[in-house]
């Protein structure tokens, strides 16, 4: 389980540390504790060292802190993307190394990747906020260069970002589900399967959504045919 550093009181009347404090302390108590169960308002604001009134004054009630956490979280899995991204040219390739640092992302941090996608109340919350402005407009932002080298229509670009989310996050939450099944070494059976994903996916862009089984097997057997 990961660990996260102790912050020191922020002085009071200071609202929006304050505010960043009951985060923190609510992500401890979320880590520690591996569920959301030990995260009451009166814990938090123990932990903190304030009265719970204080919390009210950052945060409408529990859901709304909650809310909060996994809106970091998802700043912070931003700052993943940012990094490996950095100096990769090849969207193809970067777009396979922005499903692994999702996947390493969530490995890393298993407690706060299930809190983050817990069923919530319809409407717009902190995390819809983050989603829609940071992380994951960094992959429509890579998958719309693929679109745009004639991989596949623009028109596509929506529908292959959550092609792409999906099997990040459905490989890491199998991972983290099933932790001894035989994965290999570094992740390569998820490496594995998003690059084919990615492959998979700019090819029947090319070849067309429709393609038969019969019509692949050809297309490959002409493929082999032609290779030196």
């Amino acid at each position: 389980m990961q660990s996260i550093p102790k912050r020191s009181r922020s002085p009071r009347g200071s609202g929006e540390l304050l505010a960043e404090e009951i985060i923190s302390s609510a992500t401890e108590l979320l880590v520690e504790h591996g569920d959301d169960a030990a995260v009451s308002i009166r814990a938090v604001a123990s932990r903190v060292g304030v009265t719970p009134p204080s919390i009210y004054l950052h945060f409408a009630d529990k859901d709304a802190l909650l809310d909060a956490v996994c809106a970091r979280y998802f700043e912070q899995l931003d700052g993943e993307f940012a990094a490996v991204a950095a100096g990769l040219d090849d969207p193809l390739e970067r777009a396979l190394q922005l499903g692994m640092a999702y996947v390493r992302f969530a490995m890393s941090t298993p407690v706060l990747y299930r809190i983050a996608f817990r069923q919530s109340e319809p409407g717009l919350s902190k995390v819809d906020e983050v989603l829609s402005a940071s992380a994951f407009t960094r992959i429509a932002a890579t998958v719309g260069e693929l679109a745009d080298e004639g991989f596949f229509p623009e028109s596509d670009v929506g529908e292959v970002v959550l092609e792409l989310w999906a099997a990040a996050h459905g490989v890491a939450s199998l991972m983290l589900a099933k932790p001894e099944l035989s994965w290999g070494p570094d992740l390569r059976l998820a490496e594995t399967l998003l690059r084919s994903v990615c492959l998979g996916r700019t090819t029947l862009g090319m070849l067309g959504l429709d393609l038969r089984c019969d019509e692949a097997r050809s297309w490959l057997g002409a493929l082999r045919r032609v290779q030196p």
